[in-house]
């Protein structure tokens, strides 16, 4: 049977208070409220909730899942009551507007709270994520009215949102997308839009655990620029709501289908249909043909919290991975005088593996926790943090979750042949890992993000800036100050010297190689934590954890120095017919 899910909450309270700067954020008069007490009480009452509500129902969704019955998606048995629990416990609005009925609480701890959340259930977690960045969208560019409407419904958690953006024929080129929206002149529904066209991919776009489901669609006016220029967004619920909050009838918007994964069984991805009957009615969120700007603000959201994927499935591949490794018994310890058999943690490739995954959640949830603290910091009008925040979102999103499925991976590995067997669970985290590394864009996406827009802000000075910091706060570390130094050469070398298939032929080398530099740069400000009196339960692992990362996968990442300044060229050497033999 899986392994049962353990909170990492000692381990995510030094990440709070070492990388994020939770101490600091508490200075400030916004963040007041996160006090040492209240900042624990969280960290530990999520990860209890979690693991007593959400991880027992992490078996069935996966071999259960989501199910389609007359356009409606059921979900399996317990779901329905650990979802109104989780609601009712006021975990949906931690960080959410005070004035919408949020905590106001910092957007750190809204991370810890999905943490804990997907290391229990992965595929559950993916409704509250979603609802948190249509929470964040509305709350920038929505307006006055539609604020008040919805936000206390989708703060609280008793709705919930989803982003619709992905259409057959438009993937990752959203200015391919096809869905109008035309304007209503006249009538009960005068000043608003009908809606039509077709979305697939849409995450929990369907379900019956929240009262209603509010959809944030791009589509096009009528005479709309062609391209990304002419996109524009629309709130589409699931059921009109009246102005005094009452839920009316159902809006002309259903589920087709139902995708048939790899993973995550449990989050219905369905295939919507807007407008059917031609009565979808919709609403302008912003300003028209600036649908992008307002979706991307929900979608560097969730890329933070799709990071934040990879902390999880490593917590919980770790976890199951040491557990079986300790009963695991088999063989001798190689060079051991005593040839009786060990369990095989004693085993010098699997200790070599277990460090690994330990290392590796750990450093991605370092780097996970630093990214918030900057955007909690951003909030609260640093400009110089927003800014650095932007820098570490391609990290975050994109070496995370590669981290996260090379975790995964090795915890396969660990259980040897057992693992390859579904009932170990181990086959399940690799299988949910899959999908992180490709939405919320691609991890190609998020690295030729990096290169292009990210290395750019400031001329340079923003990426440089973050590498200047690594190489002065290293101390005696020199491969890790040398890694970010070779960061910052390559930088320059790609904003000044390199063209731009030069720079996206090098972007995913180079991505690793910068977050690898964040990550261990993290890692040590964790030891100097425990070195100064915190956290003394986690000295011995977190000093074996941490040199394992300095040691090992920081000098792998500066390896990566020839693949991301080698150039396009090799690429096209030959051409595309060639290729393929």
């Amino acid at each position: 049977m899986p392994v049962t899910y353990t909170p990492a909450t000692q381990d995510q309270l030094l990440a709070i208070h070492a990388n994020a700067g939770m101490a600091e954020l508490a200075a400030s008069e916004r963040f007041a409220a996160a006090e040492p007490d209240m900042v624990e009480a969280i960290v530990e009452g999520i990860g209890q909730f979690a693991a007593g509500e959400w991880a027992p129902l992490d078996r069935v969704g996966d071999l259960t899942g989501a199910a389609l019955d007359e356009g409606r998606v059921r979900l399996p048995d317990g779901f329905a009551e650990a979802y109104r629990h989780y609601v009712e416990q006021g975990w949906n609005a931690i960080a959410g507007p005070a004035a919408y009925g949020g905590q106001g609480l910092p957007f750190t701890l809204a991370c810890n709270v999905l943490e804990n959340l997907g290391t229990a259930n992965m595929a559950f977690s993916l409704l509250p994520m979603l609802s948190v960045g249509a929470t964040e969208a509305l709350e920038h560019h929505g307006s006055e009215a539609q604020k008040a409407k919805y936000l206390p419904k989708l703060v609280s958690g008793e709705w919930s949102g989803t982003m619709n953006l992905t259409e057959p024929q438009a993937g990752s080129d959203l200015g391919a997308l096809r869905t109008t929206a035309t304007p209503i002149a006249e009538g009960e529904h005068a000043g608003k839009y009908r809606i039509a066209g077709q979305k697939i991919f849409i995450t929990w776009g369907e379900h019956d655990l929240a009262g209603n489901i509010v959809h944030l669609v791009l589509a096009r006016l009528p005479d709309a620029p062609a391209g990304s220029r002419g996109i524009s967004l629309f709130l589409v619920p699931q059921y009109h709501v009246a102005d005094d909050g009452s839920l009316g009838a159902r809006n002309d918007v259903r589920c087709v289908s139902l995708e048939h994964k790899l993973g995550i069984h449990a989050s219905p991805t369905c295939v919507m249909s807007y407008g059917d009957n031609g009565e979808c009615i919709g609403e302008l969120v912003g300003a028209e043909n600036r649908g992008l700007m307002a979706m991307f603000t929900m979608m560097n959201n969730a890329r933070i919290n799709v990071g934040n994927q990879g902390v999880q499935v490593g917590e919980r591949a770790t976890q199951a991975a040491l557990a079986y490794a300790r009963d695991r018994v088999q063989s001798a310890r190689a060079g051991s005088p005593d040839k009786s058999p060990v369990p095989i943690v004693e085993h010098p490739d699997v200790r070599r593996m277990l460090l690994r995954m330990k290392a590796l959640t750990e450093g991605m949830r370092a780097l996970l926790y630093h990214t918030a603290g900057q955007v909690d910091r951003g909030t609260l009008g640093d400009e110089d943090a927003a800014r650095r925040a932007e820098v570490l979102v391609p990290m975050i999103k994109a070496w995370g979750t590669d981290a996260g499925v090379e975790v995964a991976s090795l915890g396969i590995q660990v259980h040897g042949g057992m693992g390859f067997i579904e009932e170990t669970g181990a086959a399940q985290i690799y299988r949910d890992a899959r999908i992180a590394p490709i939405y919320e864009g691609t991890n190609g996406i998020q690295a030729a993000d990096l290169v292009t827009r990210k290395l750019g802000l400031g001329d340079g000075a923003v990426f440089a800036a973050l590498m200047e910091d690594i190489v002065r706060d290293a101390g005696e570390e020199d491969a890790l100050a040398d890694l970010a130094r070779t960061c910052r050469a390559i930088g320059e070398w790609m904003r000044d010297d390199a063209t731009l298939d030069d720079r996206l032929a090098g972007s995913v080398p180079f991505c690793t190689m910068s977050a690898v530099a964040v990550a261990g740069w993290q890692l040590t400000r964790q030891l100097r934590a425990i070195e100064g009196g915190a956290f003394g339960g986690l000295a011995a692992a977190k000093q074996a954890s941490v040199r394992f990362f300095l040691d090992r996968v920081v000098p792998e990442a500066a390896g990566l120095k020839a693949s991301a300044t080698a150039g396009a060229e090799g690429l096209y050497a030959i051409d595309a017919d060639q290729l393929a033999g």
